[in-house]
């Protein structure tokens, strides 16, 4: 079975589907699936695009890659379902959200409310192997979710970009920073958020930035 298609949100994707890598990627998911497993499930893949079509993106929120354990990984960058135990990134990204904006911690770490307020959760690699961090680099995804970037930079409002660690800042030159805002910060788990996340005071940036380019900042609120 394929990928689910392109969420109407997102028109300009589609034509992706068509293209060479893509063919080679949905081959790659298809023997990755048959013997191991993937997350998040397929079904989940494109969670983020569907639940933020393009032209209500405000912030893309971007990450590296998904969650590696069971349970955690459901299509959206750093989040986890109701009931799941937040990952160290995700602690540290509230921690750094209740310092900055004075946000309470949250009981679970679904980041739902933020991508149905215009905030787009997406990784630079959309899948991973179950306990195998970076498996699925270097397959495909990453020129998928150039375009993603591409998209959201192309369109008629302008938006925050916040690229947290390495694999993030690499989508970079796919923003036209003429138009929208650029944050470029470390990622916040344990190797990194002590050397500039923590401290960053990414959020309440993000929302001045907005405000700056005439659109409403972000509720970040959980809960």
């Amino acid at each position: 079975m394929s990928l689910p298609g392109v969420p109407e949100g997102w028109p300009e994707l589609r034509s992706e589907r068509e293209r060479a890598y893509f063919e080679e990627l949905e081959s790659f998911l298809e023997q990755e699936r048959e013997r191991r497993r993937v997350y998040p499930p397929r079904e989940e893949v494109f969670r983020a695009l569907e639940l933020t079509p393009r032209e209500a993106v405000r912030v893309v929120l971007l990450g590296q890659d998904p969650y590696h354990g069971p349970g955690q990984a459901h299509g959206l960058a750093f989040s986890v379902r109701p009931g799941v135990a937040k990952p160290p990134s995700l602690r540290n990204l509230l921690q750094e959200l209740h310092e900055d904006l004075g946000v309470s911690m949250p009981e679970d770490g679904d980041l739902t409310p933020w991508a149905r307020r215009g905030v787009l959760l997406l990784n630079a690699v959309l899948t991973v192997r179950e306990g195998a961090p970076g498996s699925h680099r270097g397959k495909g995804w990453e020129t998928f979710t150039d375009a993603v970037v591409e998209a959201a930079s192309r369109g008629g409002d302008p938006v925050v970009f916040m690229l947290l660690g390495n694999r993030a800042r690499e989508k970079a030159g796919g923003v036209d920073d003429d138009r929208h805002g650029v944050i470029e910060v470390p990622h916040p788990s344990p190797l990194s958020a002590y050397r500039g996340f923590f401290g960053s005071r990414v959020f309440s940036r993000t929302n001045a930035l907005l405000e700056a380019l005439g659109r409403e900042p972000v509720d970040w609120s959980l809960g």
